[in-house]
């Protein structure tokens, strides 16, 4: 059958879908995109700090605080651009070519940063900002297309797609970890050219695999009718590569302390443009978004303390944390896979609590479950408090288990908040923006990251990280995280109220 034929018989609506396990069947299609895309992601995700620490200044401890900055920065900037992705999809190429366009601008980054060459580096990573913003949140949305808004299916959908996110997550940085000291035989922290070219390989599949698999989706996610042409996507092709510079430009700064002003206001954008367009749909409208914009606060308050993963808990792994293990040093980078390993195992489970909650009316609303998510971090740095208080060896080191923990305790608040918070999205949000809205929800995990960068730098300072500055740190992490989601659970009734029945 040709393509043509294929689509004018494929699905226009979500009832339409054929069933796989109890889930429409573009799903498995959109999971393995997603894989493949976080695959690439994390791949080289990990060994960023370390990376910039390494090669540009020699190792030395006083770049911590500069990779740090950057670290957040660039995370920060992939968030930040998915904005101006959903709005390009929503508006003029539809979500299934800004999908195949962002996956292709974004290979062509993996593959630029192999150069070690600070100016170029830079630029891959801005290269890759501007792939990830088409991509990451249209692929999101694409799912929420896959359900009606009554179909209870629906957080259990993200959370299965969420899981494609962590799989690949969880064996990117193992395999490229591997393949380093394996084909270059020289430690593997150094060894980032071959880290590099595997992630641009896993990016490549992803996008190959949407390319053939889009079929699928039929209709749904195509382009408005009168954008349905070349020269639309050539425009924003056009406009995504003027994009570049001006990334870099922001990525190249010495401090991103004037960013936080910048991601600020594009938020604060956002949200007006939104709650605009909420208000001329009614009360009931407006009333879902205010609920929705509250969430976004304490999601960036999560984010803030979350991603500390690839900054300042990269660096206590590195100096402070006991990685030995019958004569054998557990690498840093590996570190990253626990969370992921710990959603694969527990998001079955927590998709079955909130299944069996539900047919006893009993699930936990959307901002209780944001709650359970703070709460989740906020354990995590109180395990770290504890660790490095009462576990310190006399040479300034904490043993293994405390950080692995970590990392499952805050798998645990990440699973009732982030899966949650993408459906939550695309049942709050006016029909005709749920990309736009979905780019706002970005928008407030860009401004978390880049604080998380600025926190981390904090904790390092001049001359790196010590069990001292790490305590401080952690101990202020504990206590902001534990009394917002305290907060959270005080005022879910208003915010439940406002969503006007949404669950």
């Amino acid at each position: 059958m040709s393509a043509t034929s294929s689509a004018a018989t494929a699905p226009t609506n979500p009832a339409d879908f054929p069933q796989t396990l109890g889930h429409p069947r573009p799903l498995w299609m959109l999971f393995m995109t997603e894989f493949w895309e976080r695959f690439a992601f994390y791949g080289m995700r990990w060994a960023l700090t370390l990376y910039i620490v390494a090669q540009f200044f020699g190792g030395d401890p006083a770049g911590q605080a500069y990779a740090s900055r950057t670290y957040g920065a660039f995370l920060a900037l992939v968030y930040a651009t998915a904005i101006f992705g959903g709005y390009i999809a929503d508006r003029i190429i539809g979500y299934q070519r800004a999908i195949l366009l962002g996956a292709v601008i974004s290979a062509a980054g993996y593959f630029m940063i192999m150069v070690p060459n600070q100016s170029i580096f830079l630029l891959g990573l801005a290269t890759i900002i501007v792939g990830n913003g088409l991509f990451k949140p249209n692929i999101s949305t694409q799912v929420g297309q896959l359900y009606t808004q009554s179909d209870d299916r629906r957080d259990r959908g993200f959370t299965i797609f969420y899981m494609g996110i962590n799989a690949g997550a969880l064996v990117s940085p193992l395999i490229t970890g591997w393949l380093a000291s394996v084909v270059t035989d020289t430690p593997m922290v150094q060894n980032y050219k071959v880290v590099f070219a595997t992630t641009g390989i896993g990016m490549v599949i992803s996008t190959v695999w949407f390319w053939f698999g889009r079929r699928q989706l039929g209709t749904i996610g195509r382009p408005p009718a009168d954008r349905d042409g070349t020269k639309s996507l050539l425009a924003v092709l056009g406009g995504s590569l003027l994009a570049v510079p001006v990334v870099y430009l922001l990525m190249a700064g010495e401090s991103s302390q004037w960013l936080s002003w910048i991601l600020a206001a594009l938020l604060v954008g956002v949200a007006l443009v939104m709650t605009v367009q909420a208000i001329g749909g009614g009360k009931v409208q407006r009333d879902k978004m205010i609920a929705m914009l509250t969430l976004f606060v304490f999601n960036i308050l999560f984010w803030c303390f979350f991603e500390q993963a690839g900054s300042s808990f990269n660096f206590l792994a590195e100096q402070i944390v006991d990685r030995k293990m019958f004569g054998w040093e557990f690498p840093v980078g590996w570190f990253q896979s626990v969370n992921p390993v710990a959603i694969v195992a527990l998001a079955p489970l927590v998709t079955m609590v909130w299944a069996f909650l539900s047919k006893r009316g009993a699930e936990p609303s959307i901002p209780r479950k944001f709650g359970l998510g703070l709460l989740g971090n906020a354990a995590a740095f109180a395990l770290l408090m504890y660790a490095l208080t009462h576990l310190v060896s006399a040479d300034n080191h904490i043993p293994f288990w405390p950080l692995v923990m970590v990392y499952v305790l805050q798998t645990v608040g990440e699973l009732c908040l982030s899966p949650i918070g993408l459906s939550m999205v695309t049942k709050l949000a006016p029909e005709r923006a749920v990309g736009l809205a979905m780019g706002g929800w970005f928008m407030s995990i860009a401004n978390g990251n880049n604080l998380s960068g600025l926190l981390a730098a904090m904790i390092s300072g001049e001359t790196g990280m010590t069990v001292a500055s790490a305590l401080k740190g952690f101990t202020v992490s504990f206590w902001l995280l534990f009394g917002a989601g305290v907060v959270l659970f005080l005022i879910a009734p208003i915010i439940n109220k406002l969503m006007h029945g949404v669950k």
